[in-house]
């Protein structure tokens, strides 16, 4: 098969030649996965995601710098009124009319609870969320990768049965025509020989033209031009070593990013319920200031000079109304975390049930993979009895027309089952986190 396969897939690269200038592109699996992991614009998308959520982290970081204020105002200042209590009597007092006061502040969170140390811990936690989606990304354009890359292939296999299978149509009808110029047939019999030798055409171009539409996809998750003809290099018969289930489950437990994933929202759950309780804490702060002002309005007359002054001091303060609202606040925080807690039962349900499905689909492959092999040889020798009947005029042309679409048929079969079994060994470690 494996001769027949090179056949293909140079026919394949003929046909693509005569229909635009393509570029051949040799890969094995682990190139084409290599390439999506460089290329891939959903990683492109998870990758900046981390980078802001490290950005996050070093913002929540500033916290622990003091607040530092400056400011400026200039105004003008009118003249001011005066009126007895009586409002019979006003006089008019000149002031200077040009005012501006100058001002810096800063301050310093001392304490309260460790909310900026808590605050800084769950930053860095959800950047390891967006380390686990693109973990979980990664695994994702590998696998779609990879069956993009095994479907090409099928459809290599697949030309190859088809362009095989054609060979012995045409070698049949150059008989069946020799026999319809002897008159020892009728045309009907020739025209069956052709009608098939046209089906096997229409498959050939049918795959063909998916062949395409699977080389444009792999391109673009690849990034390479989509002109480029992708021919996959893999050895799809290595030996693939299977061990029990549980191993595999324990593997997917330990790897699994979507397990890890929920451990670290646990974390943030918790620590969200520690940041809500330092809402229970004062806030103790320390704090400066130095201020200039003019004019000097505290004096009699009015000066036109600058007054200046500096302060620094402890500030304690205390929301009095978070006594009834954290215990709320604390009830909603132990909800979301029970509920992430019941998330991590199901998603290690679903784990399990996951990577059972996939260990069985991988067993009933290279069971079926043994069953489809035995079918083939059935096949292909009810086609030499069958055709060697109807060489001897003891078949008629239905006959060997079924005999025909029961060898493509098994060939087809057992060609899709051995991609399918390298397919069920990616979905298999897929499942436990380790593709």
């Amino acid at each position: 098969m494996n001769k027949n396969i090179k056949i293909a897939s140079l026919s394949i690269a003929l046909f693509w030649a005569g229909s635009f200038s393509a570029q051949v592109r040799e890969l094995t699996i682990n190139e084409a996965t290599s390439l999506a992991l460089q290329n891939h614009p959903q990683l492109a998308v998870s990758a900046k995601a981390i980078e802001i959520s490290k950005q996050n982290t070093e913002v929540a970081k500033l916290q622990k710098l003091p607040s530092i204020t400056a400011s400026t105002s200039q105004f003008y200042l009118g003249n001011s009124l005066i009126i007895d209590k009586e409002f019979s009597n006003s006089m008019t007092v000149q002031l200077p009319h040009y005012g501006s006061t100058y001002g810096l502040q800063a301050s310093q969170l001392i304490f309260k609870g460790g909310l900026v140390k808590k605050s800084i811990e769950i930053t860095a936690l959800q950047e390891q969320l967006s380390e686990l989606d693109y973990e979980k990304d990664q695994q994702d354009v590998k696998f779609l990768v990879m069956s993009n890359y095994l479907d090409i292939f099928k459809t290599i296999n697949q030309n190859a049965v088809y362009l095989n299978n054609k060979n012995l149509a045409e070698e049949r009808l150059k008989n069946v025509q020799k026999f319809y110029q002897q008159g020892m047939i009728t045309r009907n019999e020739v025209i069956r020989g052709e009608l098939g030798i046209m089906n096997i055409d229409q498959g050939i171009l049918v795959l063909n033209n998916n062949r395409k539409i699977l080389n444009y996809n792999l391109n673009n998750a690849l990034g390479l031009p989509e002109s480029t003809e992708i021919v996959p290099v893999e050895n799809i018969e290595r030996e693939q070593s299977l061990r029990d289930l549980n191993y595999y489950l324990e593997l997917a437990h330990q790897n699994n990013p979507n397990q890890k994933y929920v451990k670290r929202s646990i974390e943030i759950a918790d620590k969200n319920i520690e940041i809500i309780n330092t809402d229970k804490m004062p806030t103790i702060a320390g704090f400066g200031g130095y201020s200039l002002n003019k004019p000097l309005t505290s004096s009699s007359p009015v000066l036109d000079m600058y007054s200046g002054g500096f302060q620094a001091g402890i500030q304690v303060s205390y929301n009095i109304d978070n006594l009834f609202k954290t215990k709320e606040k604390l009830q909603l925080g132990q909800l979301q975390k029970e509920q992430v807690e019941k998330t991590f039962n199901l998603v290690e349900q679903n784990i399990n049930m996951q990577v059972n499905a996939a260990y069985i689909k991988h067993q009933n492959a290279i069971e079926n993979l043994v069953i489809l092999k035995e079918a083939q040889i059935l096949a292909n020798e009810n086609y030499k009895i069958t055709e060697a009947k109807y060489l001897n005029q003891l078949a008629v042309q239905a006959e060997m027309t079924d005999a025909q679409n029961q060898k493509i048929q098994a060939e087809l079969d057992y060609v899709n089952a051995e991609i399918d079994l390298l397919y069920q060994y990616y979905n298999l470690l897929k499942s436990t986190g380790t593709l």
